[in-house]
């Protein structure tokens, strides 16, 4: 009895957080669809009243609801933005490429109940996308699946609608907080994703080489470092295991850290790998090797041979082969391509940034050193006028 109790308490815990789950969900997007609709009919009643509305709007609904969060005049204006975002431009007729891309209804990705219905949520969506690309109401139903926080940072730091679905398609996929989404539109996830040069094409089968170009990023942004001047290899492999979770972060989900300096032996010969990682749903090692100069055609030499020696040595019979990762200051392109061209092992090859990476609308409007230069200049000479 006792053993019946426990299964039956298990699988009431169960039911018990997926109803919660389906409650919150449902509650989010009957919120959302809310602030849709009034954004469409402020923007609608603007056309009409002026543009003072807003002011008015949240006043008088202030009044009639002085407890009700969500009424604010900022709150108003965001809703407007969020409606005319997603209207006022060609409909995700590319985004659905983006969500496609990545199939997570394999077996190995489902890890738990949350999961399961966290990827029946991914499919609906895009279930939605391919009804309709040009209706505005498949669109509304998608920002519903994440909370309204998300949805502001999502159409107030994105250029389009292409942008905005990547980044909603992955805050559903990976549960992402607002500050994790944050971060990565600050780092710009959607153009650095996938965007590494590759042998996968030819060195891994479908649809494991689009797994693994999709799990690589250019450049890869390593800005929580603190580094200090005359910095070598090694102070940034120790910062970056000692700021795993951060690290583990801007790798991207799957990875599990196996550790830094992974000593593998030959004969009587020992080999240092820098880092070594796991991907779980790849099922293979990951070789990182971190070299803090520009690319070298002979890198690849070296991680192709550690590449052998991971499959050699720890690789089992079920898993796939492992994928090297060279990480470097900067590259010539067609340098890496040709570098990869005979090479028969997986690898990738992608820059790492260490200062922290700016928006580029923020970088237009700063001032060069030539400018800042200029301007001291003009400073000193109008303290040497008053003198």
């Amino acid at each position: 009895m006792n053993n019946e109790y426990k299964k039956w308490i298990i699988e009431i815990k169960q039911k018990i957080l997926s109803t919660q789950i389906k409650a919150s969900i449902a509650m989010n997007s009957t919120l959302i669809c809310f602030y849709w609709e009034l954004g469409k009919s402020i923007a609608e009643k603007e056309k009409v009243w002026g543009g003072k509305l807003i002011e008015k709007v949240a006043r008088d609904l202030k009044h009639e609801f002085p407890n009700m969060k969500g009424l604010s005049r900022s709150n108003l204006f965001y809703a407007k933005q969020f409606f005319l975002f997603y209207n006022e431009s060609q409909l995700v007729q590319q985004a659905v490429g983006q969500i496609e891309q990545q199939d997570i209804t394999e077996p190995e990705l489902i890890e738990n109940k949350h999961d399961m219905n966290v990827i029946e949520i991914v499919q609906q969506a895009v279930g939605l996308i391919k009804q309709d690309l040009n209706n505005p109401q498949i669109v509304q139903q998608l920002v519903a699946q994440i909370p309204w926080g998300h949805n502001i940072l999502i159409f107030t730091k994105t250029k389009d609608t292409k942008e905005a679905i990547f980044y909603i398609q992955k805050t559903i996929e990976y549960s992402w907080s607002r500050d994790t989404l944050a971060l990565q539109i600050k780092t710009d996830l959607y153009s650095r994703q996938g965007n590494a040069i590759t042998n996968f094409n030819y060195t891994l089968p479908k649809p494991n080489s689009e797994l693994a170009q999709q799990a690589l990023k250019d450049p890869y942004v390593f800005d929580f470092l603190q580094i200090t001047e005359n910095y070598k290899e090694r102070d940034i492999e120790n910062q970056l295991t000692q700021n795993i979770t951060q690290f583990l972060l801007e790798l991207g989900k799957g990875f599990a850290f196996v550790g830094k300096q992974y000593n593998i032996q030959l004969n009587q010969k020992e080999y240092f790998i820098d880092l070594l990682f796991y991907h779980i749903p790849m099922h293979c090692y990951i070789v990182i090797e971190l070299k803090n100069k520009n690319f070298e055609p002979e890198f690849t030499g070296k991680l192709n041979f550690y590449l052998s020696l991971i499959d050699k040595t720890l690789k089992r019979p079920n898993e796939n082969p492992s994928i090297g990762i060279l990480l470097c200051r900067d590259k010539d392109n067609l340098e890496v391509e040709y570098a990869l061209q005979d090479i028969h092992k997986p690898i990738g090859i992608s820059e790492f940034k260490l200062d922290k990476v700016l928006p580029d609308n923020l970088k237009s409007s700063l001032p060069s050193i030539e400018e800042l230069e200029e301007q001291l200049k003009l400073v000193e000479n109008k303290k040497n006028i008053k003198r």
